[in-house]
């Protein structure tokens, strides 16, 4: 990328209060080389050079497949043992307790094996715990009583480092199917299948919790074939694994974007009622992207856990009954709203706690008496997106705080925030690479946030600018069609380590702007030589960005955004999602 220095397009201070920063002299060259070798299209090619995909790999980079991407699963430790024991399991009709995290990648874990295991007529005890009255991860009371009433215990996305409360589980085997990172030492469970313990070879570590699982099923299904046994069809599952994938801002890297290319295809299909209930009580009219699994399947399932029943989630994404399904559905669009209600109160004191400690540290975070534990983390994600720093949110109550944490790329917030426990700054504390969760005294917060900045700063934590927009090509807006749109879409998913490509329309005409909703903006934009295209900026009352367009007098304006297609009255329509303009200099 180019220097901010002098600003792409010369804009050093946008409406937003942003630099924008371009591709740098090379990476253009790099491209232009690329459109003169492969015939794609210029906006396309940056792309690809800003992912560093080689010429003879863009086929299998626009066309990801499993067969090709997806590891052998017995390269992950304890695979055997795993997926053993689940088929015992069926074999012998065990009864079978899933202790699930109530999160979006906890309640798919969940629903990945409750399908697995119904498809060959068996079933299990779903377990999630209540966020505020038992925490994160299993406890000792109710694996004790789990384990009095069921032969095997399987833990999903949690229990890495849930010592005394897998010791608890007398008298029943578990199996631990997570992500998180573990510490020096693992809990005496039958076996823990996760890429990131510390005795593995980290090649696997972008992987949510539910694409381990999905592992362990491909390997049960190829124990269950060997024996002449047909198991159950795990392609259909991969809506699931799609959706944790990029709720759980897993990287969209390798085979990643494989599952939730294919996750995508799948969902589309409406086959899962669950999803096809969420995706109608959100009023969905067109085919879901990763879009639609971050911020509006994601927050729903979420809903429930944060500030409902726990299990809501994992049990929407389960059914097979529609009628519940829809049941379900509603109940976790409305917590959903009650929790955006609480979110923005906590958030709007967070930023103002957060800016008078000022923006510019390694770490910024915010801790408040009685902030709702379920909203901590969206908030922690909200402050991060809004200064490109790891972010941590805490919620106050009696002599001990709880909170959660959120970072940005290339810097390890769990490793960071795990180490801060080890140090005994932390009553507790782990994660993975972006997210964390920890309980810390409240005698210690100044001291431990103040140690896991400096940890953070080593890193490379608040080297880069906290304002500056990135943005890969210029285009023009009649040059925004339907076609090159579903090119781009090609080197898709977009999500965590890869993001949306975000482009430039420079000095373009206001013919239209209007505020739709709360706080959004309507705008369609021309070229001059008769091109228009529509945009809609979210949000762009809270800053200058929408006063300045509604009133913008005639003036040109560089527009930046991301582009998508909109389906409406049966047609495909190209839309620009606004997120920054400046004034165009004369």
């Amino acid at each position: 990328m180019t220097s901010s220095a002098g600003g792409f397009l010369g804009v050093t201070t946008s409406l937003t209060g942003r630099a924008w920063v371009g591709p740098s002299a090379d990476a253009l060259r790099m491209a232009e080389a690329m459109e003169q070798q492969t015939g794609l299209p210029p906006a396309l090619c940056r792309i690809l050079v800003a992912r560093a995909v080689a010429p003879e790999d863009i086929d299998l980079f626009l066309a990801p497949a499993l067969r090709d991407l997806l590891p052998d699963p017995m390269t992950l430790l304890d695979m055997e043992l795993a997926a053993e024991r689940l088929i015992a399991a069926v074999d012998r009709g065990e009864k079978v307790a899933i202790f699930a995290d109530y999160d979006v990648d906890g309640g798919s874990s969940a629903a990945l094996l409750l399908d697995w295991l119904r498809q060959l007529g068996r079933d299990a005890t779903l377990y999630v715990p209540d966020r505020i009255d038992e925490g994160y991860g299993p406890n000792e009371p109710a694996m004790t009583e789990l384990a009095a009433k069921h032969d095997l215990i399987v833990c999903v996305d949690c229990g890495t480092v849930s010592f005394a409360a897998i010791a608890a589980a007398k008298g029943a085997d578990v199996v631990i199917l997570d992500h998180h990172l573990g510490g020096e030492t693992l809990p005496d469970a039958l076996a823990v299948v996760n890429p990131n313990r510390q005795d593995e070879s980290g090649d696997l570590a972008h992987l949510c919790a539910a694409a381990v699982v999905f592992m362990v099923l491909v390997d049960a299904n190829r124990r269950l074939k060997a024996r002449g046994t047909k198991g159950p069809d795990l392609m259909s599952m991969l809506d699931l694994v799609a959706l944790a994938t990029v709720a759980d801002v897993a990287p969209l890297i390798g085979v990643n974007r494989a599952l939730v290319r294919q996750g995508l295809k799948v969902m589309a299909r409406r086959a899962r009622p669950g999803l096809a209930a969420l995706a109608d009580v959100a009023n969905l009219s067109s085919p879901p992207s990763a879009y639609t699994l971050g911020f509006v399947f994601g927050p729903r399932v979420n809903a429930g856990g944060r500030v409902g029943r726990a299990d809501l989630g994992a049990r929407c994404l389960s059914t097979r009954d529609p009628h519940e399904a829809q049941s379900l559905a509603e109940k976790l669009d409305a917590l959903n709203t009650e929790r955006r209600e609480i979110e923005n109160a906590v958030r709007d004191a967070a930023l103002e706690q957060a800016e008078a400690r000022g923006l510019e540290a390694p770490l910024v975070w915010a801790a408040g008496e009685g902030w709702h534990p379920g909203v901590v983390g969206i908030v922690a994600a909200r402050l991060k997106e809004a200064t490109n720093r790891p972010a941590v949110v805490i919620g106050l109550d009696g002599h001990e705080g709880k909170g959660s944490g959120r970072s940005v790329t290339g810097v390890d917030l769990g490793h960071a925030v795990q180490k801060l426990a080890a140090e005994g700054l932390l009553l507790k504390g782990g994660g993975h690479r972006m997210a964390a969760g920890l309980t810390v005294a409240r005698d210690q917060l100044e001291a431990a946030m103040a140690r896991l900045s400096e940890l953070l700063a080593k890193q490379g934590a608040g080297a880069s600018g906290p304002r500056d927009l990135r943005l890969d090509a210029t285009l023009m807006p009649g040059a925004a069609t339907v076609e090159l749109i579903e090119l781009i879409e090609a080197a898709g998913p977009f999500g965590q380590s890869a993001p949306a490509p975000r482009f430039a329309f420079p000095a373009a005409k206001i013919l239209h702007a209007k505020q739709v909703g709360s706080g959004h903006l309507k705008v369609s934009v021309g070229d001059g030589l008769g091109a228009r295209l529509d945009a809609i900026a979210f949000g762009a009352f809270d800053s200058d960005l929408g006063p300045t367009l509604m009133n913008h007098g005639g003036a040109r304006f560089h527009l930046a955004g991301r582009l998508e297609i909109n389906h409406w009255g049966g047609r495909q329509i190209p839309q620009l999602r606004l997120e920054d303009a400046s004034r165009a200099t004369e």
